[in-house]
């Protein structure tokens, strides 16, 4: 039996390579994206060990944990570094300021960090500096600067040129003295690095006599870890030390750690692929298992027996599952550069230093690859046996019996009721993003299944729907089109429910993002109440200093400038965990936003002192806080100031975060001292146009990595940001939309081969070439179209679910009706496309070798 199973799979080459070609596609994609995550992990590794390369101890104030708001940890006091340099064991010492500092081209372009931070470094002595010099030197005087190789080659800036760098600081001219690597490599993804001396970088980033970091070589005959314990005895509370080794790792690890969404996210979307691909593989094992029922019965009036029967099915599957799967792992290499260049494409840069490729990558995609092909290849497999060898020798015997079918919709029925309940569990029941996600997954799984299974009876009523126009445009082709498509309804079914899963998703954050935009434009016409806005021009996560807020105030038209802060926090009451929090001026801030106030009154916030804090209303409910409760916050210093809450506000924006604290205590008990917005209110009778164009002078002259946006401006750049990630949304969901689209190629060539003889009759009466080129182009059309339909009505459905349970979040039920049609007209397209081998396949039979075909 194996040798016969091995001759009907090589026999059989068309069919089994494109079964594989659905496994190893998201075989690829999990390859793929264990590669392309282990090599960025691998290259952050590397990276921080060579920065690390000399520094035996590192001292750096104490952080009780990451942020991810753009921040930095606080400085310490310069003094600090004398107490360093006289502890035992210490044989040399030496302070320095790492910080954010734009790089402007003498043309006066900035150069756009894309996502990742413009650094600024001080100089290091020869021992502690990571920097390999390739051309010139670093800095000597304070009107010098050196600069990263990645960002010299990119922008073609030579030794000896004039660049400018803005930092907290006014813009200022420096002479590039030299061009380095950090370590191997020539740049850290799309950062830009700038060194310059201890005493510029101090005024750069206006931290003077301060430092962020005392880097120190030990003394021959002590380890770090004794000069680590010698040295913190001479610190302050606030400030540790730790080995150069402890703090590369620690450095490594808080990237992995903001990294590890990615993983999640790029394996999530492998998922979709495989299950679509799961699919594909039961739909043509179900087709070529009906095809051989002849040849199964004679097997088994040879005396085959029904386990041998269905152990030769499965060892097909099993076969085209390990090769499919150990090319898929192959393949992940040039996944991973394509991830890489799809990121890059959407300016989302990241270092990569050799190709890392882990056991455990291996052991995972090409387990999951097999067991999906042997999942999915079972129950056709345990079918081919069920058969017995008599009745099989009939012409109907492949037909499935009605009371099969009933069940089958029974469990279906039941699977989409309970799919729901899971979805909607998820939506309203579930707590934690852990929890929430993995249900929701479960729920949309048994969604997509259920409503495969139940598709079969929609397929007439459909394909009638979408095939009459076609039946009355090309008349006989469409019709028999329509009527192929029919012919098998469970086969059409599944053909078009790989399609549906990837259109459902794609439907799904269609109607969502759009959701987002309606509900984000009505916030912002309801509460913000400003006219301009001042920004970093890399984006709203970068800060901007609070000097430019005070250079803008001063222009003439500008009534009002209300600055904004933002930082992570952990609220330690009740466990509240970790959240963001914001500082605005009491003064102020509501002359620029209108808030809505669950409990207190908008002078709540105008009298908000320095030990009092207003929640996120939704937030507060959520965590059972009340107001008049006192609630303990831990900052990114590891102080623990207390607030009473005085009031709620219900911020659909999100703008202000889970919490609102006086601007004040956000500089002195969080340390955040600079701004990511500035709110500006023009005066009465003002040309806002005038004023903005004045404001634009003055930043452009001293602050030009800060811009003014109108409200306008300021709603269109939040359209393009959740455009540009609609974008990536749709790019990963493409693969599985390509996985579907074999299927459909798959079926039609299966179908093709099914009705060789039809096909030679056809033309035998008359029918032309290009006529059977149609009718199996129509018919692909058809299935795409079925395919389309299930999976708009799909996407809709979890997608106004999803906004009502979001509907205190803000969200909206908002669905682009024009982009949907542009949907079911591309799944259309998509469909020509897909016919086009099969289509080819069908009109090239010869006419007498299909008539005498068995």
């Amino acid at each position: 039996m194996t040798a016969l199973t091995l001759r009907g799979l090589f026999a059989r080459k068309l069919r089994a390579g494109l079964t594989g070609l659905a496994v190893l596609l998201g075989v690829m994609m999990i390859s793929g994206t264990y590669v392309f995550t282990d090599t960025i992990n691998g290259s952050f590794d590397k990276i921080f060990e060579e920065g690390a390369k000399g520094t035996d101890v590192v001292v750096k104030s104490k952080q009780a944990f990451t942020t991810d708001s753009g921040t930095l940890p606080p400085s310490f006091p310069e003094s600090v570094l004398s107490k360093v340099d006289t502890a035992r064991g210490v044989s040399e010492a030496a302070g320095g300021v790492i910080d954010y500092a734009s790089i402007f081209l003498p043309s006066g372009k900035q150069v756009k960090t894309q996502g990742a931070p413009p650094l600024l470094y001080s100089t290091l002595p020869r021992r502690f500096n990571p920097l390999d010099y390739v051309r010139g030197k670093g800095p000597r005087t304070d009107k010098q600067v050196a600069i990263d190789k990645g960002t010299a080659d990119k922008e073609n800036i030579s030794v000896g040129e004039r660049i400018k760098l803005v930092g907290k600081a006014p813009a200022q001219t420096y002479v590039v003295s030299g061009i380095a690597k950090y370590g191997d490599v020539s740049s850290l993804g799309n950062a830009t690095i700038a060194v310059v001396t201890l005493r510029e970088g101090q005024r750069i980033a206006d931290k003077p006599d301060q430092l962020d970091q005392i880097s120190i070589g030990d003394e021959k005959g002590f380890t770090a870890e004794q000069v680590v314990r010698s040295v913190q005895r001479a610190l302050p509370t606030s400030v540790e030390a730790k080995t150069g080794q402890q703090d590369a790792s620690d450095q490594a690890q808080d990237v992995k750690d903001s990294l590890g969404f990615l993983n999640t996210a790029l394996l999530a979307f492998a998922g979709i692929a495989l299950f679509v691909g799961g699919f594909i593989i039961f739909n043509t094992f179900s087709i070529t298992v009906a095809q051989r029922t002849k040849e199964f019965a004679l097997l088994r009036t040879m005396g085959a027996s029904a386990r041998q029967v269905l152990g030769s099915v499965v060892l097909e599957a099993l076969l085209i599952g390990v090769i499919a799967s150990a090319v898929g792992v192959a393949a992940g290499v040039l996944a991973a550069k394509g991830i890489s260049a799809l990121f890059n494409a959407f300016g989302i840069g990241l270092p990569e230093q050799g190709t890392v490729i882990e056991t455990r990558t291996i052991v995972i995609a090409a387990t999951v690859g097999v067991l999906v092909t042997l999942v999915s290849g079972l129950a056709p497999a345990r079918r081919a046996t069920r058969v017995p060898p008599l009745a099989a020798m009939r012409e109907d015997a492949a037909r499935q019996s009605g009371r099969a079918g009933h069940r089958r919709e029974i469990v279906a029925a039941v699977a989409l009721v309970l799919g729901f309940a899971i979805v909607l569990w998820g939506l309203f029941g579930a707590s934690g993003s852990t929890q929430v996600l993995f249900t929701l997954a479960v729920g949309a799984i048994m969604v997509f299944i259920a409503v495969a299974l139940l598709s079969a009876r929609l397929v007439g009523p459909l394909a009638s729907g979408v095939g009459r126009p076609l039946e009355g445009l090309r008349g006989m082709e469409g019709q028999l089109a329509r009527e192929n498509a029919m012919r098998n309804p469970s086969r059409t079914a599944t053909t078009a429910a790989a399609l549906m899963i990837g259109l459902a998703l794609v439907t799904f954050v269609t109607v969502l993002a759009a959701g987002i935009k309606a509900s984000v434009t009505e916030t912002l016409d309801k509460s913000f109440t400003a006219e301009l806005v001042l920004q970093n021009t890399q984006g709203s996560f970068n800060p901007i200093p609070e000097a430019a807020g005070t250079a803008v105030s001063r222009v003439r038209g500008v009534e009002v400038v209300s600055p904004l802060k933002s930082t992570n926090a952990k609220i330690l009451t009740r466990d509240a965990g970790r959240t963001v929090l914001s500082g605005v001026e009491p003064s102020t801030i509501t002359r620029v936003w209108n808030f809505d106030f669950k409990n207190g009154e908008a002078g709540t916030l105008s009298r908000l002192g320095n030990s009092q804090v207003v929640l996120n209303d939704q937030y507060a409910t959520g965590k059972k806080l009340k107001v008049g409760n006192t609630i303990q916050v831990e900052t990114s210093t590891s102080a623990k100031p207390d607030f009473t809450i005085v009031g709620t506000v219900d911020d659909k924006s999100g703008f202000f975060g889970k919490g609102i604290v006086t601007s004040s205590v956000m500089r002195t008990k969080f340390a955040e001292t600079q701004n990511f917005f500035e709110l500006i209110r023009t005066a009465p009778g003002a040309n806002v146009a005038a004023v903005q164009a004045s404001v634009d002078k003055v930043l452009e002259t001293e602050y030009p990595t800060v811009e003014s946006k109108n409200q306008t401006q300021f709603k269109n750049q939040i359209e393009s940001q959740i455009n540009q990630l609609l974008a990536l949304l749709y790019a990963l969901l493409s693969l599985s939309i390509i996985v579907s689209l074999f299927g459909i190629v798959n079926t039609l060539v299966l179908s093709i081969t099914e009705r060789t003889r039809e096909l030679g009759m056809m033309r035998a009466i008359g029918t032309s070439r290009r006529q059977v080129r149609r009718i199996v182009r129509y018919e692909s059309v058809i299935t795409a179209l079925i395919g389309g339909v299930l999976g708009l009505v799909v996407g809709l459905v979890l997608a106004s679910l999803t906004t009502v349970a979001l509907e205190n979040e803000g969200f909206k039920l908002s669905i682009p009706v024009l982009q949907l049609v542009a949907f079911l007209v591309l799944a259309g397209i998509a469909g020509v496309l897909a016919a086009i081998p099969p289509a080819r396949r069908a009109s090239r039979i010869d006419v007498l070798e299909a008539l005498a075909y068995e």
